[in-house]
């Protein structure tokens, strides 16, 4: 298993709303809705190695992204933060759990698990609760959380894979990263990092995800040898990329990257 590649599979790259939006006009909705390039179910990725998977993040688009690849079972589900848009699919995974009798382990930190509980207090009884405070092993990577500022919305994790000298970090929803924060993203790989906006008008008190600018700038910081953008909203459009530096890219459903 040593030499066993992972693979990365986005399964949904939108952010809390997801595109199209249902009251927007705009290019980009109007497109998602015919071609669907731009379409973009909730922010959420697939990890394979071998016969083990991890779902990491579990939003309100579960099913659908399900029922897309025809995938009938899934294997154990890490949570980044308990958001409706990252857990909004637990119920009916856990409906799936009721009905197939099995019962996969969900890792979180333990706040996290605390507000899944008392959003949906049935689910414990059908999924594993699993604390990783300090860290764990997962299909031959050592995962470390971290927290991360979420702005507005209060906090996130992010999570450091590591295997020898390969690491790579997931972090879907952050803003204004502190030094401690940073620490945990040195070294990298790979960065999977959460945007929005391409420029971001709104105050910043209000805010709670990097703009693509404000990302450009840690990216260059930061060092990463690859990163994709996830968790994008209707003002970026694929089919016209805004101009970004060397090394970034924009992440789309299905795509998948290969470690």
């Amino acid at each position: 298993m040593h030499n066993v590649k992972t693979s990365i599979r986005f399964l949904g790259t939108g952010d809390s709303m997801g595109v199209p939006r249902v009251y927007c006009s705009c290019g980009v909705c109007s497109e998602a809705r015919t071609t669907g390039h731009n379409r973009r179910l909730r922010s959420s990725i697939l990890l394979r190695r071998g016969s083990e998977e991890l779902l990491v993040d579990c939003g309100p688009d579960w099913r659908g992204q399900m029922e897309a690849r025809g995938q009938r079972m899934v294997g154990n589900v890490l949570i980044t933060h308990a958001h409706f848009d990252h857990i909004g699919g637990l119920p009916e995974l856990a409906d799936l759990c009721r009905w197939t009798d099995v019962q996969p382990d969900l890792y979180a930190p333990q706040e996290v698990l605390a507000i899944i509980r008392r959003q949906f207090p049935w689910v414990e009884g059908r999924l594993r609760f699993v604390e990783v405070e300090s860290g764990m092993e997962m299909l031959g990577w050592s995962v470390t959380p971290f927290r991360v500022n979420h702005g507005k919305n209060g906090y996130s994790y992010a999570y450091r894979f590591q295997q020898g000298d390969i690491a790579w970090v997931y972090c879907p929803d952050s803003i204004a990263l502190g030094e401690a924060e940073k620490r945990h993203m040195q070294e990298l790989q790979l960065l999977i990092l959460g945007t929005s906006f391409y420029k971001e008008e709104a105050e910043f008190h209000t805010r709670s995800v990097y703009d693509m600018e404000e990302a450009c700038e840690l990216v260059a910081e930061l060092a990463p040898e690859e990163t994709w953008f996830t968790h994008m909203s209707h003002d970026i459009d694929l089919n016209n990329l805004p101009e970004l530096p060397e090394g970034i890219r924009l992440a789309w459903s299905g795509l998948e990257l290969f470690l």
